[in-house]
Parts: C-alpha cells; sequence; structure tokens
C-alpha cells in the first residue's frame, strides 16, 4: 500500500475498510460486500519541463521547499489535457514564459510519492514572472547543474547526456556553487 493513502472510512458507503487481496495485491477494501469499493491507488501521472531558456536551464523552487532546493517545472494534468499540452501549460503559468515546443524525454517513476513523470524538454522566451506556487528561480548553465538522485533529477541527467553533457550527481536539486 502507498503511505500517501490515508483512507480509514469508504468514500462510497462510510463503512470502515480494512486491507485484502485484491489482483494479487494488498488492497483497502470496504468491508462491505455490497459496495465493492476497492481503492486501486494508481499513479498519478505529471508533466515535468526541462526548460531551456536564453542558452541555460531554468531550475524554480516551490514556496514550499527548503532554501537551496530547486528542481525542474512540474504540474498536474488537467482532465482531458494532453501531456504535450500540459507541460508547455505549466511552463507558462509557473515562468510566465512562451514555450516553443515540448520534445518528449522519457517517462519515470516516482514512487514516493507514487507519480509517473511524464519529462519534456522545452525551450522557453520571454521574461520570468512566477506565479504564487514559486517563490524563485535560477538560470544554470548546462554545465553547472547537478542531477539528484531520483523523480525528475533523471529527466534532467538523460537530457544533458543527449546534449553531450557529463551531468554530475548530487544529493538534492541544489545549485553547483
Amino acid at each position: 500500500m502507498n503511505p500517501n493513502s490515508n483512507f480509514r472510512f469508504c468514500p462510497q458507503c462510510a463503512r470502515p475498510l480494512s486491507f485484502a487481496l485484491v489482483g494479487e495485491r494488498d488492497r483497502i477494501c470496504c468491508d462491505d460486500p455490497r459496495c465493492g469499493f476497492v481503492h486501486w491507488d494508481n499513479p498519478v501521472p505529471v508533466v515535468a519541463a526541462v526548460v531551456e531558456h536564453e542558452g541555460k536551464i531554468i531550475l524554480a523552487r516551490n514556496v514550499a521547499w527548503p532554501r537551496n532546493f530547486y528542481a525542474l517545472v512540474t504540474g498536474f494534468l488537467e482532465s482531458g489535457e494532453s501531456p504535450e499540452i500540459g507541460v508547455q501549460r505549466e511552463v507558462e503559468e509557473e515562468l510566465g514564459l512562451e514555450p516553443l515546443a515540448a520534445n518528449f524525454i522519457g517517462l519515470y517513476d516516482f514512487f514516493r510519492k507514487n507519480q509517473l513523470l511524464i519529462a519534456y524538454h522545452v525551450p522557453a522566451r520571454g521574461t520570468v514572472k512566477l506565479n504564487e506556487e514559486l517563490d524563485d528561480w535560477k538560470h544554470v548553465a548546462f554545465d553547472q547543474v547537478t542531477y539528484w538522485p531520483g523523480g525528475t533529477g533523471f529527466a534532467l541527467r538523460d537530457w544533458l547526456a543527449a546534449q553531450g553533457y557529463a551531468a554530475t550527481l548530487g544529493e538534492a536539486p541544489q545549485i553547483r556553487s
């Protein structure tokens, strides 16, 4: 079971939930056989952008993150939205930039948050104007960025490698001094 799942009562009939073997996995289920609710706990699709702006990569800091913690722009897909459109929307919303394209990098698991990351390289132009989700951003030269061992870090590593750069592994999303 995903530790992010905190269901205690059935969302359909309000009875207590318990664990049962369903589809060869322990799943949270309703105790009432007439209800039949099963919490499948499927991963959530999230888009991630390696934003290229003025010949550098943009790393951003979410308002809830520690002071030196920077990462790629990410966001949830809207209902009926393709990943290509979603990643461009996130770049426009969070950074105020005009995305010029969305070039697929790859799919990455992020088990800790029960997410499936869909990563793109997004060249963009304009002046950065952060929205309320972000409180800082950095332009980082391709040869100065470190990637982190998880989540969107692997997408950044793979994109840098495809551009001919040997990325350095860091401990967390951060800027090399």
